[in-house]
C-alpha cells in the first residue's frame, strides 16, 4: 500500500481542482500534480 499524500498537498490540490477555470480539466490538473484523475475526483 502506498502512503498518504501530505496534508498541505492534498489541500492544495482540492483547491486549486474546485477554483479551476471551466476550460480546465481534472485531467489536467492531475498530470500537474502527478496524480491521477481519480485521486481529485473523490
Amino acid at each position: 500500500m502506498s502512503k498518504p499524500y501530505p496534508k498541505e498537498f492534498r489541500e492544495n490540490g482540492v483547491w486549486v481542482a474546485r477554483n479551476r477555470d471551466p476550460d480546465v480539466t481534472l485531467e489536467q490538473i492531475a498530470a500537474d500534480f502527478g496524480v491521477h484523475p481519480i485521486t481529485l475526483s473523490k
